[in-house]
Protein backbone atom coordinates (compact mmCIF):
# COMPACT_ATOMS: atom_id res chain seq x y z
CA UNK A 1 0.00 0.00 0.00
CA UNK A 2 1.62 3.16 -1.36
CA UNK A 3 2.69 5.61 1.94
CA UNK A 4 0.81 8.87 2.59
CA UNK A 5 2.93 12.21 2.07
CA UNK A 6 2.07 14.31 5.02
CA UNK A 7 0.87 17.64 3.66
CA UNK A 8 3.26 19.70 5.39
CA UNK A 9 6.14 17.56 3.38
CA UNK A 10 5.29 20.05 0.27
CA UNK A 11 6.70 23.16 1.79
CA UNK A 12 9.93 21.13 1.33
CA UNK A 13 10.06 22.57 -2.50
CA UNK A 14 9.78 26.78 -1.41
CA UNK A 15 11.77 26.41 1.27
CA UNK A 16 14.72 24.71 -0.99
CA UNK A 17 14.39 27.71 -3.55
CA UNK A 18 14.16 30.22 -0.72
CA UNK A 19 17.19 28.54 1.33
CA UNK A 20 19.61 28.18 -1.19
CA UNK A 21 18.55 29.72 -4.74
CA UNK A 22 17.14 32.60 -3.73
CA UNK A 23 19.42 35.71 -4.30
CA UNK A 24 22.36 33.35 -4.99
CA UNK A 25 24.04 36.29 -7.19
CA UNK A 26 22.56 39.52 -4.83
CA UNK A 27 26.44 39.62 -3.11
CA UNK A 28 29.57 39.46 -5.36
CA UNK A 29 31.88 36.60 -4.66
CA UNK A 30 33.90 37.12 -0.97
CA UNK A 31 36.50 36.41 0.91
CA UNK A 32 40.19 34.90 -0.46
CA UNK A 33 38.49 31.41 -1.26
CA UNK A 34 35.73 32.21 -3.30
CA UNK A 35 37.09 34.43 -5.92
CA UNK A 36 40.13 32.33 -6.40
CA UNK A 37 38.42 29.11 -6.78
CA UNK A 38 35.74 30.27 -9.35
CA UNK A 39 38.92 32.15 -11.39
CA UNK A 40 40.36 28.64 -11.80
CA UNK A 41 37.09 27.33 -12.89
CA UNK A 42 36.67 30.09 -15.35
CA UNK A 43 40.06 29.43 -16.78
CA UNK A 44 39.53 25.94 -16.90
CA UNK A 45 36.05 26.14 -18.82
CA UNK A 46 38.12 28.99 -20.80
CA UNK A 47 41.14 26.71 -21.78
CA UNK A 48 39.96 23.85 -22.39
CA UNK A 49 42.60 22.16 -19.70
CA UNK A 50 40.43 20.19 -17.11
CA UNK A 51 43.88 18.52 -15.63
CA UNK A 52 46.30 21.34 -13.95
CA UNK A 53 44.27 24.19 -11.91
CA UNK A 54 45.56 27.47 -12.97
CA UNK A 55 45.38 30.76 -10.93
CA UNK A 56 46.11 34.13 -12.95
CA UNK A 57 48.16 31.52 -15.35
CA UNK A 58 50.29 29.90 -12.97
CA UNK A 59 49.16 26.35 -11.79
CA UNK A 60 47.62 26.30 -8.26
CA UNK A 61 47.69 22.88 -6.70
CA UNK A 62 45.99 23.63 -3.27
CA UNK A 63 42.93 21.78 -3.76
CA UNK A 64 42.06 18.80 -5.83
CA UNK A 65 39.51 19.58 -9.31
CA UNK A 66 36.20 18.62 -8.52
CA UNK A 67 34.71 21.79 -7.25
CA UNK A 68 36.46 23.76 -10.07
CA UNK A 69 35.09 21.38 -12.44
CA UNK A 70 31.66 22.12 -11.43
CA UNK A 71 32.43 26.00 -11.83
CA UNK A 72 33.69 25.24 -14.91
CA UNK A 73 30.74 23.40 -16.44
CA UNK A 74 28.69 26.46 -15.17
CA UNK A 75 30.88 28.87 -16.99
CA UNK A 76 30.56 26.61 -20.58
CA UNK A 77 26.65 27.20 -19.48
CA UNK A 78 26.94 30.88 -19.85
CA UNK A 79 25.98 31.35 -16.26
CA UNK A 80 27.23 34.33 -14.72
CA UNK A 81 30.46 34.90 -12.62
CA UNK A 82 27.94 34.55 -9.59
CA UNK A 83 25.84 31.64 -10.54
CA UNK A 84 28.61 29.92 -12.40
CA UNK A 85 30.51 28.82 -9.18
CA UNK A 86 27.91 29.08 -6.59
CA UNK A 87 24.77 27.53 -8.57
CA UNK A 88 26.78 23.69 -9.22
CA UNK A 89 27.61 23.77 -5.27
CA UNK A 90 24.22 24.70 -4.17
CA UNK A 91 22.51 22.10 -6.56
CA UNK A 92 24.61 19.66 -4.88
CA UNK A 93 23.27 20.55 -1.44
CA UNK A 94 20.14 19.73 -2.76
CA UNK A 95 20.29 16.67 -4.16
CA UNK A 96 22.24 15.61 -0.70
CA UNK A 97 19.82 16.26 1.00
CA UNK A 98 17.38 14.71 -1.21
CA UNK A 99 19.29 11.63 -1.00
CA UNK A 100 19.60 11.93 3.02
CA UNK A 101 16.25 11.61 3.40
CA UNK A 102 15.82 8.44 0.99
CA UNK A 103 18.63 6.53 3.39
CA UNK A 104 17.25 7.86 6.38
CA UNK A 105 14.25 6.56 5.40
CA UNK A 106 15.19 3.35 4.67
CA UNK A 107 17.09 2.86 8.08
CA UNK A 108 14.98 4.80 10.34
CA UNK A 109 11.67 5.39 8.72
CA UNK A 110 9.74 8.46 7.47
CA UNK A 111 9.24 10.91 10.12
CA UNK A 112 12.51 10.51 11.74
CA UNK A 113 14.64 10.83 7.75
CA UNK A 114 11.97 14.23 7.80
CA UNK A 115 13.42 15.68 11.00
CA UNK A 116 16.54 14.94 10.65
CA UNK A 117 16.58 16.36 6.91
CA UNK A 118 14.94 19.50 8.12
CA UNK A 119 17.74 19.69 10.53
CA UNK A 120 20.36 19.51 8.44
CA UNK A 121 18.90 21.61 5.46
CA UNK A 122 18.39 24.66 7.98
CA UNK A 123 20.91 24.75 9.88
CA UNK A 124 23.11 27.84 9.71
CA UNK A 125 26.44 26.21 8.71
CA UNK A 126 24.83 23.97 5.69
CA UNK A 127 22.69 27.20 4.55
CA UNK A 128 26.22 28.89 4.52
CA UNK A 129 28.13 26.87 2.81
CA UNK A 130 25.42 25.36 0.21
CA UNK A 131 25.45 29.40 -0.98
CA UNK A 132 29.42 29.38 -1.50
CA UNK A 133 31.99 28.31 -4.24
CA UNK A 134 34.44 26.41 -1.88
CA UNK A 135 35.15 22.75 -1.13
CA UNK A 136 33.57 22.15 1.92
CA UNK A 137 30.09 21.52 0.79
CA UNK A 138 31.07 19.05 -2.15
CA UNK A 139 33.43 17.69 0.21
CA UNK A 140 30.83 17.10 2.91
CA UNK A 141 28.11 15.88 0.31
CA UNK A 142 30.47 13.13 -1.49
CA UNK A 143 32.00 12.12 1.80
CA UNK A 144 28.50 11.73 3.90
CA UNK A 145 26.94 10.08 1.00
CA UNK A 146 29.78 7.37 1.12
CA UNK A 147 29.52 7.12 4.97
CA UNK A 148 25.52 6.73 4.77
CA UNK A 149 25.98 4.39 2.15
CA UNK A 150 27.51 2.03 4.80
CA UNK A 151 24.69 1.84 7.06
CA UNK A 152 23.01 -1.62 5.57
CA UNK A 153 26.06 -2.75 6.23
CA UNK A 154 26.88 -1.42 9.41
CA UNK A 155 23.54 -2.50 10.88
CA UNK A 156 22.89 -5.58 9.19
CA UNK A 157 25.71 -6.62 7.39
CA UNK A 158 24.66 -5.60 3.65
CA UNK A 159 27.11 -4.90 1.67
CA UNK A 160 25.46 -4.44 -1.57
CA UNK A 161 25.92 -0.97 -1.28
CA UNK A 162 29.78 -0.58 -0.59
CA UNK A 163 30.52 -0.43 -4.39
CA UNK A 164 28.32 2.51 -4.10
CA UNK A 165 29.79 4.29 -1.30
CA UNK A 166 33.49 3.58 -2.35
CA UNK A 167 32.82 5.59 -5.73
CA UNK A 168 31.23 7.87 -3.29
CA UNK A 169 34.57 8.01 -1.13
CA UNK A 170 36.98 8.51 -4.53
CA UNK A 171 34.83 11.89 -5.37
CA UNK A 172 35.09 13.18 -1.87
CA UNK A 173 39.09 12.58 -2.34
CA UNK A 174 38.86 14.68 -5.76
CA UNK A 175 37.18 17.60 -3.54
CA UNK A 176 39.77 17.71 -0.77
CA UNK A 177 42.84 15.05 -1.52
CA UNK A 178 43.30 12.41 1.77
CA UNK A 179 41.69 14.00 3.78
CA UNK A 180 38.33 11.66 3.53
CA UNK A 181 39.89 8.75 4.32
CA UNK A 182 41.07 9.85 7.20
CA UNK A 183 37.53 11.32 8.34
CA UNK A 184 36.60 7.94 6.87
CA UNK A 185 38.15 5.25 9.81
CA UNK A 186 35.02 4.53 11.34
CA UNK A 187 34.11 2.78 8.66
CA UNK A 188 35.35 -0.50 10.10
CA UNK A 189 32.67 -0.65 12.80
CA UNK A 190 31.33 -2.53 9.47
CA UNK A 191 34.04 -5.28 9.61
CA UNK A 192 32.18 -8.47 11.55
CA UNK A 193 33.80 -12.18 11.99
CA UNK A 194 33.17 -12.70 8.06
CA UNK A 195 34.21 -9.52 6.29
CA UNK A 196 32.06 -9.83 2.53
CA UNK A 197 36.08 -9.54 1.18
CA UNK A 198 34.49 -9.07 -2.84
CA UNK A 199 32.57 -6.26 -2.01
CA UNK A 200 35.01 -4.42 0.11
CA UNK A 201 37.64 -5.38 -3.09
CA UNK A 202 34.86 -3.83 -5.28
CA UNK A 203 34.39 -0.52 -3.20
CA UNK A 204 37.90 0.02 -3.42
CA UNK A 205 38.58 -0.70 -7.02
CA UNK A 206 35.51 1.96 -7.22
CA UNK A 207 37.31 4.32 -5.26
CA UNK A 208 40.39 3.99 -7.13
CA UNK A 209 38.46 4.42 -10.87
CA UNK A 210 37.11 7.56 -9.64
CA UNK A 211 39.83 9.36 -7.94
CA UNK A 212 42.58 7.87 -9.61
CA UNK A 213 42.65 9.32 -13.35
CA UNK A 214 42.94 12.87 -12.39
CA UNK A 215 45.59 12.48 -9.71
CA UNK A 216 47.66 10.76 -12.11
CA UNK A 217 47.43 12.78 -15.45
CA UNK A 218 47.91 15.75 -13.14
CA UNK A 219 51.03 14.52 -11.82
CA UNK A 220 52.30 13.42 -15.36
CA UNK A 221 51.81 16.65 -16.65
CA UNK A 222 53.28 18.78 -13.74
CA UNK A 223 55.68 16.29 -11.85
CA UNK A 224 56.74 16.53 -8.37
CA UNK A 225 55.67 20.15 -7.83
CA UNK A 226 51.89 18.33 -7.65
CA UNK A 227 52.15 16.38 -4.90
CA UNK A 228 54.97 18.53 -2.62
CA UNK A 229 51.76 21.22 -2.96
CA UNK A 230 49.04 19.54 -2.61
CA UNK A 231 49.87 16.55 -0.11
CA UNK A 232 52.84 17.76 2.01
CA UNK A 233 52.01 21.44 2.33
CA UNK A 234 48.12 21.18 2.23
CA UNK A 235 47.94 18.01 3.99
CA UNK A 236 50.86 17.45 5.93
CA UNK A 237 51.91 20.82 6.96
CA UNK A 238 48.33 22.22 7.22
CA UNK A 239 47.52 19.68 10.38
CA UNK A 240 51.02 19.57 12.13
CA UNK A 241 52.43 23.11 11.11
CA UNK A 242 50.74 26.69 12.01
CA UNK A 243 52.57 28.19 8.99
CA UNK A 244 49.25 29.38 7.01
CA UNK A 245 48.10 31.19 9.68
CA UNK A 246 44.97 29.38 10.79
CA UNK A 247 45.70 28.11 13.93
CA UNK A 248 43.20 27.67 17.13
CA UNK A 249 43.15 26.31 20.38
CA UNK A 250 41.63 22.25 20.27
CA UNK A 251 38.39 23.34 21.30
CA UNK A 252 37.49 25.51 18.33
CA UNK A 253 35.44 23.24 17.29
CA UNK A 254 33.17 22.45 20.62
CA UNK A 255 32.82 26.76 20.30
CA UNK A 256 31.94 26.15 16.63
CA UNK A 257 29.58 23.76 16.60
CA UNK A 258 26.35 24.95 18.42
CA UNK A 259 27.05 28.28 16.72
CA UNK A 260 27.27 26.35 13.43
CA UNK A 261 23.96 24.40 13.95
CA UNK A 262 21.92 27.20 14.83
CA UNK A 263 18.54 27.48 15.30
CA UNK A 264 18.66 23.43 16.15
CA UNK A 265 21.60 23.29 19.04
CA UNK A 266 19.68 23.10 22.16
CA UNK A 267 19.19 19.34 20.49
CA UNK A 268 22.15 18.79 21.47
CA UNK A 269 21.31 18.06 24.54
CA UNK A 270 18.64 15.91 24.02
CA UNK A 271 20.82 13.09 22.78
CA UNK A 272 20.92 10.14 25.48
CA UNK A 273 23.61 6.96 25.28
CA UNK A 274 20.49 4.84 26.44
CA UNK A 275 19.31 5.07 22.40
CA UNK A 276 22.93 4.05 21.31
CA UNK A 277 22.87 0.42 21.53
CA UNK A 278 21.82 0.32 17.40
CA UNK A 279 24.78 -0.29 15.92
CA UNK A 280 23.91 2.06 13.03
CA UNK A 281 23.32 4.53 15.81
CA UNK A 282 26.80 4.27 17.63
CA UNK A 283 28.07 4.26 13.90
CA UNK A 284 26.83 7.92 13.71
CA UNK A 285 27.85 8.78 16.85
CA UNK A 286 31.68 7.50 16.14
CA UNK A 287 31.33 9.17 13.05
CA UNK A 288 31.14 12.59 14.83
CA UNK A 289 33.25 11.88 17.58
CA UNK A 290 36.46 10.61 15.43
CA UNK A 291 36.34 12.97 13.41
CA UNK A 292 36.05 15.95 16.16
CA UNK A 293 38.83 14.65 17.53
CA UNK A 294 41.11 14.25 14.27
CA UNK A 295 40.19 17.84 13.39
CA UNK A 296 40.67 19.44 16.71
CA UNK A 297 44.05 17.45 16.84
CA UNK A 298 45.50 19.62 14.02
CA UNK A 299 46.80 23.08 14.39
CA UNK A 300 45.37 24.81 11.64
CA UNK A 301 41.44 25.09 11.74
CA UNK A 302 38.69 26.73 10.41
CA UNK A 303 34.65 26.51 11.06
CA UNK A 304 34.16 24.92 7.40
CA UNK A 305 36.37 21.69 8.10
CA UNK A 306 34.06 20.79 10.84
CA UNK A 307 30.80 20.64 7.78
CA UNK A 308 31.58 17.10 7.42
CA UNK A 309 30.06 15.71 10.66
CA UNK A 310 26.97 17.99 10.52
CA UNK A 311 24.98 14.87 8.18
CA UNK A 312 25.41 12.80 11.43
CA UNK A 313 25.02 15.19 13.67
CA UNK A 314 21.69 16.13 12.39
CA UNK A 315 20.99 12.07 12.01
CA UNK A 316 21.57 12.18 15.65
CA UNK A 317 19.43 15.00 16.75
CA UNK A 318 16.31 13.72 14.28
CA UNK A 319 16.14 10.46 15.75
CA UNK A 320 16.47 11.82 19.23
CA UNK A 321 13.51 14.47 18.42
CA UNK A 322 11.66 11.70 17.25
CA UNK A 323 11.54 9.64 20.23
CA UNK A 324 11.22 12.20 22.90
CA UNK A 325 8.48 11.96 25.21
CA UNK A 326 7.84 15.61 25.23
CA UNK A 327 9.43 17.85 22.71
CA UNK A 328 7.94 21.14 23.52
CA UNK A 329 10.50 23.12 25.16
CA UNK A 330 13.27 21.83 22.74
CA UNK A 331 11.52 23.09 19.43
CA UNK A 332 9.98 26.26 21.76
CA UNK A 333 13.65 27.16 22.36
CA UNK A 334 15.00 26.32 18.94
CA UNK A 335 11.64 28.99 17.45
CA UNK A 336 13.57 31.22 19.67
CA UNK A 337 16.68 31.18 18.54
CA UNK A 338 15.65 32.28 14.99
CA UNK A 339 16.01 36.06 16.58
CA UNK A 340 19.60 35.01 15.08
CA UNK A 341 18.49 36.14 11.52
CA UNK A 342 16.54 40.12 12.32
CA UNK A 343 19.70 40.65 14.47
CA UNK A 344 22.34 39.31 11.98
CA UNK A 345 20.95 42.70 9.22
CA UNK A 346 21.53 44.64 11.32
CA UNK A 347 24.95 42.94 12.91
CA UNK A 348 26.68 41.48 10.05
CA UNK A 349 27.51 44.34 7.60
CA UNK A 350 29.40 46.41 10.07
CA UNK A 351 30.97 42.69 11.64
CA UNK A 352 32.66 42.28 8.32
CA UNK A 353 34.57 45.15 8.32
CA UNK A 354 35.63 45.91 11.99
CA UNK A 355 35.28 42.11 13.47
CA UNK A 356 32.20 40.87 15.16
CA UNK A 357 34.17 42.36 18.69
CA UNK A 358 33.77 45.89 17.40
CA UNK A 359 29.95 45.74 15.71
CA UNK A 360 27.60 47.91 17.32
CA UNK A 361 24.82 46.41 19.83
CA UNK A 362 21.87 45.91 17.84
CA UNK A 363 18.88 48.00 18.25
CA UNK A 364 15.36 46.57 19.27
CA UNK A 365 13.45 45.88 15.87
CA UNK A 366 9.40 44.28 15.81
CA UNK A 367 11.10 41.09 13.81
CA UNK A 368 12.98 40.10 16.99
CA UNK A 369 8.87 38.88 18.23
CA UNK A 370 7.88 36.86 15.22
CA UNK A 371 10.27 33.66 16.72
CA UNK A 372 8.39 34.32 19.62
CA UNK A 373 5.35 33.54 18.08
CA UNK A 374 6.26 30.96 15.98
CA UNK A 375 7.48 29.03 19.62
CA UNK A 376 4.30 29.37 20.64
CA UNK A 377 2.82 27.77 17.09
CA UNK A 378 5.27 24.92 17.50
CA UNK A 379 4.33 24.40 21.16
CA UNK A 380 0.75 24.42 20.18
CA UNK A 381 1.14 21.63 17.14
CA UNK A 382 3.09 19.57 19.85
CA UNK A 383 0.53 19.72 22.12
CA UNK A 384 -1.74 18.57 19.27
CA UNK A 385 0.44 15.54 18.57
CA UNK A 386 1.52 17.19 15.39
CA UNK A 387 5.46 16.48 15.58
CA UNK A 388 6.75 16.66 12.37
CA UNK A 389 4.66 19.94 11.61
CA UNK A 390 5.77 21.49 14.67
CA UNK A 391 9.48 20.60 12.85
CA UNK A 392 8.33 22.44 9.86
CA UNK A 393 6.99 25.60 11.40
CA UNK A 394 10.30 26.15 13.02
CA UNK A 395 12.54 25.11 9.63
CA UNK A 396 10.21 27.55 7.72
CA UNK A 397 10.73 30.29 10.33
CA UNK A 398 14.55 29.58 10.04
CA UNK A 399 13.62 29.62 5.61
CA UNK A 400 11.60 33.08 6.28
CA UNK A 401 15.08 34.59 8.24
CA UNK A 402 17.71 33.56 5.41
CA UNK A 403 15.17 35.36 3.00
CA UNK A 404 14.94 38.17 4.90
CA UNK A 405 18.64 38.62 5.72
CA UNK A 406 19.17 37.82 1.74
CA UNK A 407 16.55 40.61 1.08
CA UNK A 408 17.13 43.43 3.89
CA UNK A 409 21.36 42.47 3.81
CA UNK A 410 22.92 41.89 0.52
CA UNK A 411 23.04 44.98 -0.68
CA UNK A 412 25.18 46.53 1.94
CA UNK A 413 27.19 43.08 2.01
CA UNK A 414 27.92 43.37 -1.53
CA UNK A 415 29.16 47.12 -1.28
CA UNK A 416 31.17 45.88 2.02
CA UNK A 417 32.18 42.16 1.18
CA UNK A 418 32.72 42.17 -2.47
CA UNK A 419 34.68 44.35 -4.64
CA UNK A 420 32.19 43.67 -7.69
CA UNK A 421 30.79 47.33 -7.31
CA UNK A 422 34.82 48.52 -7.12
CA UNK A 423 35.56 46.33 -10.34
CA UNK A 424 32.69 47.90 -12.28
CA UNK A 425 33.71 51.18 -11.05
CA UNK A 426 36.72 51.06 -12.49
CA UNK A 427 36.62 48.89 -15.33
CA UNK A 428 36.36 52.31 -17.81
CA UNK A 429 39.75 53.52 -16.89
CA UNK A 430 41.77 49.80 -17.59
CA UNK A 431 45.63 50.45 -16.76
CA UNK A 432 44.73 53.26 -15.21
CA UNK A 433 44.30 51.88 -11.49
CA UNK A 434 46.54 50.35 -9.08
CA UNK A 435 46.33 49.08 -5.59
CA UNK A 436 47.55 50.57 -2.86
CA UNK A 437 46.43 48.97 0.80
CA UNK A 438 43.11 46.73 0.61
CA UNK A 439 42.45 43.55 2.69
CA UNK A 440 43.51 40.35 1.21
CA UNK A 441 39.65 39.09 1.15
CA UNK A 442 38.27 41.80 -0.67
CA UNK A 443 41.83 42.14 -3.34
CA UNK A 444 40.81 38.79 -4.17
CA UNK A 445 37.94 39.36 -5.28
CA UNK A 446 39.06 42.66 -6.96
CA UNK A 447 41.24 40.90 -8.80
CA UNK A 448 38.09 38.23 -9.69
CA UNK A 449 36.31 40.79 -11.10
CA UNK A 450 38.86 42.71 -13.00
CA UNK A 451 39.82 39.89 -14.81
CA UNK A 452 43.31 39.53 -13.30
CA UNK A 453 45.31 40.78 -10.63
CA UNK A 454 46.06 44.87 -10.53
CA UNK A 455 49.77 46.41 -10.49
CA UNK A 456 51.08 47.68 -6.47
CA UNK A 457 50.90 50.88 -6.55
CA UNK A 458 54.44 51.06 -4.80
CA UNK A 459 55.86 48.92 -7.75
CA UNK A 460 53.88 50.39 -10.69
CA UNK A 461 52.09 54.27 -9.43
CA UNK A 462 48.75 55.04 -11.33
CA UNK A 463 46.78 58.21 -11.92
CA UNK A 464 43.88 56.12 -9.34
CA UNK A 465 44.52 54.53 -6.91
CA UNK A 466 42.50 51.55 -4.52
CA UNK A 467 43.16 52.48 -1.06
CA UNK A 468 41.61 50.69 2.05
CA UNK A 469 41.60 52.19 5.67
CA UNK A 470 41.30 50.36 8.38
CA UNK A 471 37.70 49.61 9.36
CA UNK A 472 36.38 51.00 6.04
CA UNK A 473 35.03 50.05 3.03
CA UNK A 474 37.54 50.34 -0.07
CA UNK A 475 37.62 53.23 -2.33
CA UNK A 476 39.37 54.76 -5.35
CA UNK A 477 41.25 57.97 -5.28
CA UNK A 478 40.74 59.76 -8.78
CA UNK A 479 43.57 62.57 -9.35
CA UNK A 480 43.51 65.72 -7.74
CA UNK A 481 41.65 67.26 -10.71
CA UNK A 482 38.75 64.60 -10.21
CA UNK A 483 38.30 64.14 -6.67
CA UNK A 484 37.50 61.38 -4.64
CA UNK A 485 34.97 58.92 -5.56
CA UNK A 486 33.92 56.81 -2.89
CA UNK A 487 32.16 53.41 -3.33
Amino acid sequence: MPRTIPRVVWAAVPMAYFLYLYGLSSVGLVGPDEPRYAAIAREMARSGDWITPRLWGEAWFEKPALLYWMGGLGFRLGLGPELAPRLPVALLSIAFLIFYWWILDREFGCRAAWISTLILGTSGAWIGFSQAAVTDLPLTATFSAAMLLALPWIGKGDACPLPAAGAMLGFAALAKGLLPLGLGVPLVMGLRSRPPWGRIALAGAAFLAVAMPWYLMCYLRNGRPFPNELFWKHHVERYFSGALMHGQPWWFYLEWLPVMLLPWSPLLLLVRASALRDRRRLFLLAWVLFDLLLLSTGVNKLPGYVLPLFPAVAALLGLALDEAANARPWLAGCALLLAVFPIAVQVLPAALVSGISRAPLPAFHWTWMAPVLLAALAWWLESSGRRLAAVFAVALGATAGVAYVKTAAAPELDHIASARALANEIAPHAGEVCVDSISRTLRYSLYYYAGGPLPECSDQPKPMRIVQPPGVPAEVIMPPTAGTVPR
